[in-house]
């Protein structure tokens, strides 16, 4: 009877004490932990490329024999182009077989009422086919991004570029008759009062 009443109040202590201990904390993954306290990167700038490939998927999928026409650097409020990079880019994409044209947009954010973050589209529109301000050319033809094309003709621009500040860049790719290749428009100011370059778009050379 002794030796029950002895098991009674042992079993009854360590009920105590199991009951009095802290609950455990589970693990904290403190790499995962850090990630999440670490502020989302502001977007930015991107170089033609990059918005090119984005644009390009889509219209593949719209049309399997789709060529570039145009590639078009954008601005976008709040954002500063640098160095031919842009937070936004327009590209023109055509289908000889549909007779077909569509325009696609690629932004780090969003800054029309039809153009979003990410990739849009316009609807298709007819195309009355190559002309000699205006051929569409193979995907392979690009080969130089936009910052490498800014790079390439930068040294003769910085005098004119230093003499006019304020003076905003645009880029513009397009295939036309006057070069034997897809070249970059490059055009700081306007045409009334501007510098303009050139840049074949497959090698990377300047143009004149």
């Amino acid at each position: 009877m002794k030796l029950l009443k002895s098991l009674t109040a042992v079993a009854a202590a360590l009920v105590i004490t199991a009951c009095s201990e802290a609950p455990k904390t589970p693990a904290v993954d403190t790499k995962a932990a850090e990630a999440k306290k670490e502020p989302a990167k502001p977007a930015e700038p991107v170089a033609a490329k990059t918005a090119f490939w984005e644009m390009y998927k889509p219209a593949r999928a719209w049309a399997t024999d789709v060529l570039p026409l145009t590639l078009a650097s954008n601005e976008v409020p709040g954002f500063t182009p640098e160095g031919g990079k842009y937070p936004a880019w327009s590209g023109v994409f055509v289908s000889p077989s549909r007779r077909e044209a569509r325009t696609f947009f690629y932004a780090i954010a969003d800054y029309k009422d039809d153009v979003h973050k990410g990739v849009t589209s316009s609807p298709a529109q007819v195309w009355s086919g190559a002309t000699p301000k205006s051929k569409p050319f193979a995907t392979a033809d690009f080969a130089t991004n936009s910052d490498d094309a800014y790079k390439a003709v930068w040294a003769k621009a910085e005098p004119w570029v230093a003499k006019h500040p304020g003076k905003k860049l645009a880029m513009f790719l397009a295939n036309t008759n006057r070069f034997p290749s897809p070249a970059w428009y490059l055009l700081w100011g306007d045409t009334k009062l501007g510098y303009a370059a050139f840049v074949n778009a497959t090698t990377g050379a300047p143009m004149k």
